[in-house]
């Protein structure tokens, strides 16, 4: 198996991965993946959960092919969506297998993906989708991905965790639908996207149960829009964050611009990087404010500990943990 995207001449196989199916035993499948990816020098992050396996996880190719022949011979997984990417660094410290209630939390149980979903737009076919007029479209992710790219038009519900999705509409159904007293002259459509299609493939489950039927979301996601639509006929504005030491990628999925704040977790750019609460490794703009003088001295030393670890060409068990 090659990477089949740009940029493979990159040692590094970067796959983004999610499947909702039902596992009667997902806690059966942790120790044995677990040791599998690390057999193979796969690492990253797989979330296991009775709805299915999200996550994401870089290696070798060779590596990543035989963690994708295993995961499809799971119960149901035999057509695992996964979009690809290379990187010319490991993006990951370690390998993590971990067991979840849910593979994406949305904190409403009764939504079930498998019984009820919206429709699927393939990304050649989303441009059309969200020009037209009557569909009003929506980005589900978290403020500070969307901060640093979108589609133009979108709505930001400035949610700071998906967990927040639903209160946001339903306090937003009135104002985007109508107070449903006197029916609008077109039924509005309502397009949702995300990174890699699994958030919107809860909300649009989620849209639904709430009785809303016109429902449609960006296949794929971001990512394979941005693999599969050439920058000249696309209508994405920015780049787009991903979970990963990559920090953010651009059409192609060519490696993007920011960097990560390593005390907030956020992206910061250029302009970020130039201002005076910007410290690397301990402080940036978004997050200076939320922090004491006592936990950016904590960050600086941590950061002084992993600039000491990196000359001696070993880990430091801080990076592990962040």
């Amino acid at each position: 198996m090659t990477c089949p995207v740009p940029h493979t001449n990159q040692p590094f196989c970067v796959a983004a991965l999610y499947q909702f199916t039902r596992l009667a035993d997902h806690t059966a499948i942790q120790a044995p993946l677990a040791e599998l990816c690390r057999a193979q020098g796969v690492k990253g992050t797989l979330l296991l959960a009775h709805e299915g396996i999200n996550g994401t996880i870089a290696g070798s190719q060779q590596g990543i092919a035989c963690v994708l022949d295993y995961l499809r011979t799971l119960p149901g997984c035999a057509d695992l969506d996964v979009k690809f990417a290379g990187a010319a660094t490991m993006p990951f410290h370690r390998m993590k297998v971990r067991l979840k209630q849910e593979i994406v939390t949305m904190g409403e149980p009764a939504i079930d993906p498998l019984a009820i979903v919206g429709h699927y737009v393939a990304p050649q076919d989303w441009n059309a989708l969200i020009s037209d007029p009557d569909t009003i479209v929506i980005d589900t992710r978290n403020d500070y991905e969307v901060a640093i790219g979108t589609f133009a038009g979108a709505i930001d519900p400035k949610t700071q965790t998906f967990r927040d999705f639903p209160a946001w509409f339903r306090a937003e159904r009135a104002r985007l639908l109508g107070d449903g007293k006197t029916p609008p002259k077109v039924a509005p459509k309502i397009a949702m996207f995300c990174t890699g299609g699994i958030r919107c493939e809860k909300s649009t489950a989620f849209l639904m149960a709430e009785g809303v039927n016109e429902v449609y979301h960006l296949k794929g996601g971001i990512l394979k829009y941005l693999e599969t639509v050439a920058p000249e006929d696309s209508l994405w504005e920015g780049e787009c964050f991903v979970f990963d030491q990559r920090v953010s990628v651009g059409h192609g999925l060519a490696p993007g611009t920011h960097e990560l704040c390593h005390a907030c977790r956020r992206p910061v750019n250029a302009e970020d990087r130039a201002s005076p609460l910007y410290e690397t490794g301990v402080s940036c703009p978004a997050c200076y404010a939320e922090r004491t003088d006592e936990q950016r001295a904590g960050y600086r030393e941590r950061h002084r500990q992993e600039a000491i670890a990196a000359t001696r060409g070993t880990a430091h068990i801080g990076a592990e943990l962040a």
